[in-house]
């Protein structure tokens, strides 16, 4: 405890902190903070601050409950002088008298990661964010922030990118200040839509930047007058917002994944092409974590978007560099999956993911020959269709309960229940689409 306090001392003092955003999400992904003031910094460190666990979210509590604690990590301290002076976050892992929770996200993805050192690896996680910048016209609905981005294709293009350029140049320089290595911002494919990359890390820090990045994109949009989002599909004729994660295991400096010996083509190894199998086999319950709101499977189910393409898979097939398949992969030193959208939560995400790897690997999962371009082998497994669909996946498959469960019993079924309500709830309302379609239908 006094080295976390020293630790954090000495970055508070660097960087001229005066406050620190206490942060942790639940397991939709919903940040939560406390706004600590430096001369409260030794108690944060020492003792942590505290929450009413049933108040902020899916975190698996009653108002009975007694209060968590968030105990603050430093090595994931961001300096954000650039949303306001003198404020940093830090991310933290729940506690609960004392003990780590175990239906913390956070918590969880570590649990995972524990298991996967004690067999030999690290996992590395590269994350592709996108997002929308919008605004409400008069009466509420949703419009692109940029009124003069309505090319029938958009993506890539300069004309987009350089009217949102303070907005885009802000992102930019905030995430190489906070040494993310920043090395692309895009038009995506949709009108109003954009991506920012940022250089992979070890995947629970990638996990941290995920939740920054979110909060830092959204903060700099509001400051000129924008809304940012991540949901999956905030309109129906265009291409949704993925979040596509590659993935790579190592053994301390040494790559696990390329093999120049590969007779598959990929230039892979029989550990990752296992691994791939273990994705692909597990790919129904995966997609209730990668995929984890209604919403989301309104983004996987478009048959047609105004660009042509959804971008996002139906079926658990994989290829080379070939983007309409599960598992992409790009090049010999990783898989991309591309079965995650915008609503994901990063860390449960990597955790599902990798402990459905793992699992490929030590039964020695063959995920067959790689697809060619555009085409799928016509034994590749459907992905869910609605969210209840892959809740029921998630009830059939203990290797993803037991990534959900990885820090303690329980998290999966109350993840799995929440979901199920979340699907009625949605099912339960009336929309514009029953009463334009059934009003006066008989």
């Amino acid at each position: 405890m006094a080295d976390r306090y020293e630790a954090l001392k000495g970055l508070t003092d660097q960087h001229q902190t005066r406050f620190i955003l206490a942060t942790f999400v639940d397991l939709d992904g919903k940040p939560c903070a406390k706004l600590v003031p430096v001369e409260a910094l030794e108690a944060l460190a020492t003792e942590g601050v505290g929450f009413a666990g049933y108040a902020a979210g899916a975190l698996g509590q009653q108002p009975c409950d007694p209060d968590i604690m968030a105990i603050p990590d430093p090595a994931s301290f961001a300096a954000l002088p650039f949303l306001r002076d003198g404020l940093a976050m830090v991310h933290c892992d729940p506690h609960v008298e004392g003990s780590p929770w175990p239906y913390a996200p956070r918590v969880i993805l570590q649990a995972v990661l524990a298991d996967l050192r004690e067999k030999g690896y690290d996992a590395h996680v590269g994350a592709e964010i996108e997002y929308f910048l919008l605004n409400r016209d008069v009466s509420g609905g949703l419009r692109t922030a940029d009124a003069d981005d309505r090319a029938a294709q958009p993506c890539y293009d300069a004309r987009g990118v350089t009217r949102m350029y303070d907005h885009l140049t802000a992102v930019s320089t905030a995430m190489n200040g906070l040494g993310w290595g920043n090395y692309a911002n895009d038009h995506e494919d949709a009108n109003g839509q954009f991506e920012q990359n940022f250089t992979f890390a070890d995947a629970l820090t990638t996990a941290d930047r995920v939740i920054t990045a979110r909060y830092l994109i959204q903060m700099l949009a509001e400051q000129r007058g924008m809304l940012a989002t991540f949901m999956p599909k905030p309109f129906t004729d265009r291409t949704g917002n993925g979040l596509h994660l590659h993935m790579s295991l190592w053994s301390g400096a040494e790559p696990l994944f390329p093999d120049d010996a590969d007779q598959r083509g990929l230039g892979l190894s029989e550990l990752a092409y296992y691994f791939v199998g273990g994705v692909l086999e597990h790919a129904p319950g995966l997609l209730s974590v990668l995929a984890p709101t209604v919403n989301s499977y309104k983004r996987r189910g478009a048959v047609s978007t105004n660009s042509g393409a959804t971008w996002a898979p139906n079926r658990a097939s994989y290829g080379g560099n070939d983007r309409t398949h599960l598992i992409r992969v790009p090049d010999r030193n990783r898989i991309e999956v591309r079965g995650g959208d915008g609503s994901a939560n990063p860390y449960l995400a990597i955790a599902a993911l990798l402990t459905a790897g793992l699992d490929g690997m030590e039964r020695k999962v063959d995920p067959g020959d790689p697809s060619g371009p555009g085409q799928h082998p016509a034994g590749a497994v459907p992905l869910p269709i609605t969210l209840l669909h892959a809740v029921d996946a998630l009830h059939a498959d203990p290797i993803v309960q037991r990534a959900l469960d990885a820090a303690g019993p329980g998290v999966a079924g109350y993840f799995a229940d929440r979901k199920r309500d979340e699907f009625l709830g949605w099912h339960n309302t009336v929309t514009g689409w029953e009463t334009n379609r059934y009003l006066t239908a008989v």
